[in-house]
C-alpha cells in the first residue's frame, strides 16, 4: 500500500503524578530523517525511540516529541552543606567570644547564606514509565503510519487519473503516426523536388534513401512504445507493498524524457498539442510521487 511522507500522531499518558505527551509528525523528505525533543531523563533512550520509528517508516523528515508535565521523572528535595554550617557556626561563636556578645545564634542566619541550603532534584526513573513511553512511542508511530496511508491512497487517486489521460493520449498519438509520417514524407519529397527542378541528373535510389532517413528520424514509434511499456510498469509498481516512491520518481523521469523526445521530432500541430499536454501530466505525476514513500 502506498504510504504519502505526510502524517501526525499523538498519545497522552497518565503517570503516577505525571502527564507524558508524545508527539510524532512527519513531512516530506528524499531520505529518513529522524529528529527528537526529548526531556534530560529521557536522551540516553534516544537511540532506542528512533530505532522504533525506523521500523515503521523509511522515508521522510520525521520529529518524535516528548513532554512531561510533573515530577514522574524527578524528585525535589533539600540538601544541606553540614561542614559548612558546622563551620558558620563555629565562627559565630568565635564572634560572640570576642567582642563578648551575648544571645542565641538566630536561624536566620543559615537562610542568608543559600550555599548551606539548597534545593536539588534527584532522578527517579521506573521501568514501568520506561516501558509505557516505549508503547507510547509504537501508538503515536501507528497513528502516523494510518495518516501516510490515508494521504497515499488519496495521491495515487490522482496519480492514476492522469495515467488514464497520458494512456488516451497515446491511443491519440499512435492513431496519428501513420499519417504524420506520411505527410512528412510528402513534405520532405516536395522540398527536394522544387530545389532539384531543372536538374537532369538525379539518383532516384540515393534521393529515396535520403527521404526514407529523414522519415525515420521524425517517426516516434519507439518513444510510444517504450512511454507504454513505462506506464505498465508505473501500474504494476504501485500494485506492490513496501516503499515505492523513488522507484516512482525514476519511470516518471524516464517518462519525461521519451515525451520530450516526442515533442523534438513532432512535424505535427496536432501532435505537438497532445504532447504538450502530455509533459503537463507527467509534471503532475512527477509532483505527486516525490510525496510518496
Amino acid at each position: 500500500m502506498a504510504m504519502s511522507m505526510t502524517g501526525y500522531g499523538r498519545e497522552s499518558l497518565h503517570l503516577h503524578d505525571a502527564t507524558i505527551i508524545i508527539e510524532i509528525r512527519s513531512v516530506n523528505h528524499r531520505f529518513l530523517d529522524i529528529s527528537t525533543r526529548l526531556p534530560s531523563a529521557l536522551v540516553q533512550h534516544e537511540d532506542t525511540f528512533k530505532k522504533i520509528i525506523q521500523s515503521y517508516m523509511q522515508r521522510g523528515r520525521v520529529e518524535l516529541s516528548i513532554n512531561i508535565i510533573g515530577n514522574a521523572f524527578v524528585k525535589r528535595g533539600l540538601a544541606v552543606d553540614w561542614d559548612l554550617l558546622d563551620e558558620l557556626v563555629e565562627q559565630v561563636k568565635q564572634m560572640k567570644k570576642r567582642y563578648h556578645l551575648v544571645g542565641d545564634i538566630p536561624v536566620t542566619i543559615i537562610s542568608s547564606i543559600p550555599e548551606i541550603v539548597s534545593i536539588q532534584e534527584h532522578e527517579n526513573r521506573t521501568t514501568d514509565m520506561e516501558h509505557a513511553i516505549i508503547d507510547g512511542i509504537h501508538n503515536a508511530c501507528r497513528r502516523v503510519v494510518t495518516m501516510r496511508q490515508e494521504e497515499g491512497q488519496h495521491l495515487l487517486k490522482d496519480v492514476e487519473k492522469h495515467i488514464t489521460l497520458i494512456q488516451q493520449l497515446l491511443t491519440r498519438l499512435e492513431s496519428r503516426r501513420e499519417s504524420v509520417i506520411e505527410e512528412y514524407r510528402e513534405r520532405i519529397e516536395n522540398r527536394i523536388a522544387h530545389y532539384l527542378a531543372g536538374h537532369k541528373e538525379i539518383d532516384h535510389t540515393r534521393l529515396h534513401q535520403e527521404v526514407a532517413l529523414l522519415v525515420e528520424k521524425g517517426d516516434i514509434t519507439e518513444e510510444l512504445t517504450r512511454l507504454s511499456s513505462h506506464i505498465d510498469h508505473f501500474l504494476t509498481t504501485i500494485r506492490e507493498q513496501g516503499t515505492m516512491g523513488r522507484k516512482l520518481e525514476f519511470i516518471t523521469q524516464e517518462m519525461h524524457r521519451e515525451a520530450n523526445t516526442i515533442g523534438s521530432k513532432a512535424m505535427d500541430t496536432k501532435v505537438n498539442k497532445w504532447t504538450i499536454n502530455l509533459k503537463s501530466h507527467i509534471e503532475k505525476i512527477k509532483e505527486q510521487v516525490q510525496n510518496i514513500e
